[in-house]
């Protein structure tokens, strides 16, 4: 039975991607080395992080004045490593809209002055902050924002405008490349690829190289935490996560296969749209989420009592859906369903969301 994982992380890898690694992993393209094995500084490995930055490239459409950095430790590595790097004893603007943002700005205010000029956290995070209302503080260094909320099944449907002078930072974790974004809209964009680009371990960071100040850098940054090191030695400074790069490199081939992010994008949308309609026609399932900030990546929901909510993962499991249960600070349910979650899957948890209603209510 195919099992389809709903988890919010590490998450599905596609199929064609897990069947190339598997045939590689002993032996990468008949040099009888496997692919964890070889050199990172040997041709074979050079052309692959070559090959994975340039489809990043292709696919976001990334100009020459932003850097892509590989860098190990995953997002949570830069809630710290950023502000390192751009906060420099100054201020920034945050929006809090759930876990992961808090964090970000818990560890930025290790660093400098923490300005959280917008919040849901009174509602429960239960929408994206209205951005009218939003109040930039003069002079911050950049605005944070975490662009998809796993935990509560929020997302930016809408970004905020653009100021002179404060780039816009975006933590993109849970819904990279799902859709289509101006990269020019932002100064840097971080994800860990363990939702929809890879295995866990790794971030991705794409940063506009005049941000990039590393003579201003106080002395004690260390030197794997300065993106400039990264940059300058082209991700080898020193050895990079290789197979995280390689996995990165087979993923991006794979959505290039698809058709671009534009075609996966509808997808996307269809994905969502198929579990949202089963929600709103329901009276038996609750979304906490306001509609216009309803996740495309992380739906939520609950059920008029939690032992229901557990009798459904339970029952899910056995028809082959796992990853269904709600983060632990929240509870209900969560499905997460990434680019590599096929259609199929999505139409088989609603036919199964369908059944489990008639059956129990």
């Amino acid at each position: 039975m195919r099992v389809y994982n709903f988890s919010a992380g590490p998450s599905m890898i596609p199929d064609e991607v897990m069947q190339i690694a598997q045939a590689e992993f002993c032996d990468f393209q008949n040099c009888g080395s496997g692919v964890m094995e070889i050199s990172h500084r040997g041709a074979l490995f050079s052309n692959v992080i070559k090959r994975a930055e340039a489809n990043v490239r292709e696919l976001m459409h990334i100009g020459d004045e932003y850097a892509i950095c590989f860098v190990a430790g995953g997002a949570w590595m830069q809630f710290g490593m950023i502000p390192m790097n751009l906060l420099n004893g100054g201020s920034a603007d945050y929006a809090d809209t759930g876990t992961w943002s808090a964090s970000a700005i818990k560890e930025a205010g290790r660093y400098g002055t923490v300005n959280v000029i917008a919040s849901s956290k009174e509602t429960k995070y239960d929408r994206i902050p209205n951005i009218r209302h939003w109040k930039p503080t003069s002079g911050a260094k950049y605005l944070h924002i975490t662009s998809n909320n796993t935990v509560y099944g929020t997302q930016y449907h809408e970004l905020p405008p653009a100021i002179d002078g404060i780039p816009m930072i975006a933590d993109m974790s849970s819904d990279i490349m799902s859709r289509v974004v101006n990269v020019n809209d932002f100064g840097l964009i971080y994800a860990g690829l363990q939702k929809n680009l890879g295995p866990s371990g790794m971030a991705m960071v794409i940063i506009r190289k005049d941000l990039v100040k590393d003579d201003e850098l106080p002395k004690w940054v260390p030197s794997m935490l300065r993106y400039k090191n990264y940059i300058e030695k082209d991700n080898m400074f020193n050895t990079p996560p290789t197979f995280a790069v390689y996995m990165l490199s087979l993923v991006t081939d794979w959505l290039k296969r698809q058709g671009g992010l534009k075609v996966v994008e509808d997808i996307n949308n269809a994905k969502s749209e198929a579990i949202y309609e089963t929600l709103n026609r329901s009276d038996f399932y609750t979304s906490p989420v306001q509609p216009d900030s309803r996740s495309k990546m992380n739906v939520v929901f609950r059920m008029p009592n939690e032992t229901l909510e557990a009798k459904f993962v339970k029952e899910a499991e056995a028809a082959g859906m796992t990853g269904l249960k709600g983060h632990r600070s929240v509870g209900g349910i969560r499905a997460s369903i990434y680019n590599a979650v096929p259609l199929a899957g999505v139409e088989k948890l609603v036919d199964f969301m369908n059944e489990f209603e008639r059956k129990n209510r």
